[in-house]
């Protein structure tokens, strides 16, 4: 007997309780290395690797998400037999991780310059020795079927050796170059970030409008330029050129002025020169298409070192590169008389100055869109800085032809535009941060100046005035070879031979762009293969209203409270189910409640059918499965058509990628069709003969067993756990798998479809329904006994072999349920009902209703709908209140009127019927 067993109680508790079961079941499965790919070594494996969240992460709706799909896809592909690897690990979260441990030296009095760079690196790892493993415990509670015995860090060593490879090899080819360019930089951390890593919110600024003194024709600086500072530097200069700027004190940077070649307001300015305020350096008047005509004043200051679109045009125009900014975000000795000033503070200082110099024209209140540092939190300089680069474009090149070849495809396939877009146009990667976390870059400088990259299996070079540079590789470096280093590439591994490529990339398709097609681009250079066939692409988690999940907003919802309070079945079951391939979940937790109550639903199925299975033995197939009992009658025919019917859909729409409508139909099934119809038919045929009440109980375990098996991927606690209590009670040892998640998934038996029990079960539904309707429309008590007769054409036997289900479910009355062919007239004073198109259904009112009270009840309600009718009609026929109201009013008020029309309508229907004779 397995662990799970010998702790589960004996007999199914009234209600399922999921946080009983869920850590003892995840425990046993982990333990038993269920997890791990011991699938048929026949069959080719499958894999999956997990987008490793960062070390320090804890556990958010965006880890839930992809999480479960994951986990959906692998306990799908595990069910099948494949032998499956879902390869889990974190990412050393370069940023993040440094931010921690100085924040922790801070509270100490100390810095990690202080400490030096050995001992910070020291209280890292020993920080993630303490805290790291929180967001795989939290993983684990997802119910992440992930194999943990191969758990991989981006700092291991087999990881640090490919990066160590991959960067050697890239070097060598001519891929990586060290150079200086335009960088996000984030003053508070002192390094370069990523655009990843960069978030743009909407501020209220300003545009000042600042006039720069124009030099005399011949270039030279006009004549009486005063001390900056005065309030007369520029008195007397005859001519100036307007610029408006949302960032003055980048001013100091100006190294030209340009204006669109087209604007005939400055045609006879372009090739003057200017004059820096401030500082006095003339500059040039460029003219450039890329400036906005209509925008401020049409010219625009040109600060190549400081503004991308600047340094565009300064390396057009071949501009000089002045960098203001030290990499603290003060101003350097460039900045002249604002040298050493926080660059906010010179931007105040500046702007007081320009306007005592007369200078600054006028401010304009102006919202725009700001970086703001992800870690940091302060804006982004864009910053002229040397690092290391990745030459992106021979890259992207191979990444763009593994899918448009096919070799790669993208799901959903409209996201193809979006990853040609970004590949065709991308720039070159800088990936060097000013960090001591990380992997260190692996070139070393000798004193003559010459630089040494040694292999991964070379020595480090020695001796004196020998040095390794300090920075470390951009996190998506070591991250975008995750697919093929945490399989030991660059050597040649058992593993890597038979898990590489992956076969599926699921994530986010916000980081389409910044991990996954980096990836696509490391590893189809460094590995001649696409790392996988297939990217799976989800959306965006956001709250029920549909919008981002924020602090700011007071929306964030918290997964661990949410698996606390619901269970991690209803979770995850409504993140799988909620939405289709790349678009955004709007996260109601009505369905997660509701997804809840499937979970109660299934136990309590599973408590019923159980019930009805003392001394029943389940027939065996030569796979260890149930076998497909003979179906004996209509309604069990039907249900294993219609159990089989989902299989083969359940089978296509998984292997579509579309997973949301899977489980969608297979919660439908047991809930509309197995609990709500054939437990209730099954409970009139198990009051029938022995061998009726056999085959009977063979549907209901069958069925029940194998609907289990299809949901499991989806729900896998409950259904473990009710999958136990069922086959355990049935079935030995040595007849069933340990666990349901090695058990396999259902396939089709084609065979068994019945399209005509199909229809004529229908018909029953329908009518079942109609007569229920009628019930509650005329508010018949629950417990009476009503009459029916039915004129039903050809299928009159069908429905009369069917009686027993009419009367119990309908509850109408076997004596007085009259099923023929035809009527040669219709009966009177009866409700009439037609359905599935020509069956005819009529139920006298007399039994149903005290025809005088119904008439007098119908009759009042009746004024009251006219009396409102007429109410609406005179407000929409005042021409001052339609012509007045707001026109969602008015509206409102237009269909008021046609419900209340509808309704009256419908009483004097009944008010007829009852009055027919």
């Amino acid at each position: 007997m397995t662990n799970s067993a010998t702790q589960r109680p004996a007999e199914m508790a009234k209600a399922y309780e999921a946080q009983q079961v869920e850590q003892r079941l995840y425990e046993w499965w982990e333990q038993s290395g269920f997890f791990q790919p011991n699938g048929d070594p026949a069959k080719k494996p499958f894999t999956l690797s997990m987008p490793p969240p960062n070390v320090t992460g804890e556990l958010h709706m965006g880890h839930a998400m992809f999480v479960t799909i994951e986990d959906v896809i692998v306990r799908w592909h595990r069910m099948l037999g494949e032998p499956t690897l879902w390869l889990p690990g974190t990412d050393h979260a370069g940023i993040a991780t440094q931010s921690q441990v100085e924040k922790l030296l801070r509270s100490e009095g100390t810095s990690r310059q202080q400490v030096g760079r050995d001992e910070f690196l020291r209280r890292t790892w020993e920080w993630k020795a303490k805290y790291g493993g929180e967001i795989t415990r939290q993983l684990r509670r997802l119910g992440a079927s992930c194999d943990w015995s191969s758990e991989r860090f981006t700092l291991d060593p087999g990881l640090s050796r490919s990066v160590r490879a991959a960067f050697k090899r890239l070097y060598d080819d001519g891929l990586i170059y060290r150079g200086t360019y335009l960088v996000n930089w984030s003053p508070n951390l002192q390094t370069a970030v990523s655009d990843l890593e960069v978030e743009h919110e909407e501020r209220q600024g300003n545009l000042w409008y600042v006039r720069y003194p124009l030099a005399a024709t011949n270039g030279d600086q006009p004549a009486g330029l005063g001390v900056w500072g005065s309030g007369a530097w520029a008195k007397g200069v005859p001519e100036w050129i307007t610029v408006a700027t949302t960032r003055p004190e980048t001013i100091l940077g100006d190294t030209a002025i340009a204006v669109n070649p087209e604007d005939e307001r400055y045609a006879q300015l372009i090739g003057r020169m200017a004059i820096v305020p401030a500082l006095g350096r003339c500059i040039p008047i460029v003219a450039d298409s890329y400036v906005d005509a209509s925008f401020g004043t049409g010219a625009v200051k040109v600060t190549p070192a400081h503004d991308p679109n600047d340094y565009a045009i300064g390396q057009r125009h071949r501009l000089p590169m002045i960098n203001i900014m030290n990499r603290d975000a003060t101003l350097n000795e460039q900045a002249g008389p604002y040298a050493g000033q926080d660059r906010f503070d010179a931007r105040k200082n500046l702007v007081a100055d320009l306007e005592k110099e007369g200078l600054l024209v006028k401010t304009v209140p102006h919202t725009m869109s700001v970086g703001i540092s992800q870690r940091g939190r302060e804006v982004i300089e864009p910053l002229l800085s040397e690092q290391w680069f990745v030459r992106a474009q021979p890259l992207a090149e191979r990444a763009l032809a593994a899918v448009r070849e096919g070799r790669t495809k993208i799901v959903p396939e409209r996201f193809e535009k979006v990853y040609f877009h970004w590949l065709e146009n991308i720039q070159d990667w800088c990936i060097s941060r000013q960090l001591w976390w990380g992997h260190r870059i692996p070139v070393w400088y000798t004193p003559d100046g010459a630089m040494i990259v040694p292999g991964p299996d070379e020595p480090e070079p020695q001796g004196d005035g020998v040095y390794q540079d300090p920075d470390v590789l951009d996190t998506w470096f070591s991250s975008g070879l995750w697919p093929f280093s945490t399989l030991g590439w660059p050597d040649a591994t058992d593993d890597l031979a038979r898990f590489y490529p992956t076969d599926v990339m699921e994530t986010g398709y916000d980081i389409l762009f910044f991990w996954v097609a980096r990836m696509m681009m490391l590893g189809c250079y460094l590995t001649d293969k696409p790392p996988f066939h297939t990217i799976y692409l989800h959306g965006l988690v956001r709250d029920k209203q549909g919008r981002k999940m924020s602090k700011s907003f007071g929306n964030v919802v918290n997964p661990l409270e949410v698996m606390d309070q619901q269970g991690t079945d209803a979770l995850r079951f409504t993140l799988a189910t909620s939405g289709t391939p790349g678009q955004d979940l709007n996260l109601n937790p009505d369905r997660i409640e509701s997804a809840r109550n499937f979970a109660n639903k299934l136990w309590n199925i599973t408590r019923f059918v159980l019930s009805k299975l003392e001394g029943f033995t389940p027939a065996l197939s030569e796979d260890g499965q149930p076998a497909a009992p003979r179906a004996a009658t209509l309604a069990d025919r039907w249900i294993l058509s219609r159990y089989n019917r989902l299989v083969g859909d359940v089978d296509r729409t998984m292997r579509a990628y579309n997973f949301g409508e899977a489980g969608r139909q297979i919660q439908e099934f047991l809930w509309s069709e197995f609990a709500d119809w054939y437990v209730e038919i099954a409970k009139v045929q198990l009051e029938g003969d022995t061998a009726r009440q056999q085959t009977t109980r063979a549907l209901l375990y069958t069925v029940l067993e194998g609907a289990l098996r299809l949901l499991h991927p989806f729900m896998p606690f409950v259904t473990e756990e009710a999958w136990q209590y069922l086959t355990a009670a049935q079935l030995s040892v040595a007849d069933r798998q340990p666990s349901i998640m090695i058990a396999p998934y259902p396939t089709p038996d084609e065979t068994t479809l019945d399209v005509a029990a199909e229809r004529d079960i229908t018909l029953l539904q329908e009518l079942i329904v109609s007569v229920r309707n009628v019930r509650n429309e005329y508010k018949v008590e629950p417990a009476r006994w009503v009459a029916a007769t039915i004129a039903a054409g050809s299928r009159a036997a069908m429905l009369d072999e069917q009686r027993a289900f009419l009367v119990r479910l309908a509850r109408v009355a076997n004596d007085q349920l009259v099923i023929t062919e035809s009527l040669p007239t219709k009966p009177a004073q009866a409700a009439a009902l037609v359905v599935g198109g020509d069956v005819e259904v009529f139920l006298p009112l007399a039994g149903l209703i005290d025809l005088s009270a119904e008439r007098a009840r119908l009759t009042k309600d009746l004024e009251q709908a006219e009396s409102d009718v007429e109410r609406r009609m005179a407000r929409i026929g005042n021409a001052g209140f339609v012509d007045k109201a707001p026109a969602n009013v008015v509206q409102r008020e237009r269909d008021g009127l046609a419900a209340a029309q509808a309704t009256a309508a419908k009483l004097r229907e009944r008010l007829d019927q009852l009055d027919a004779q």
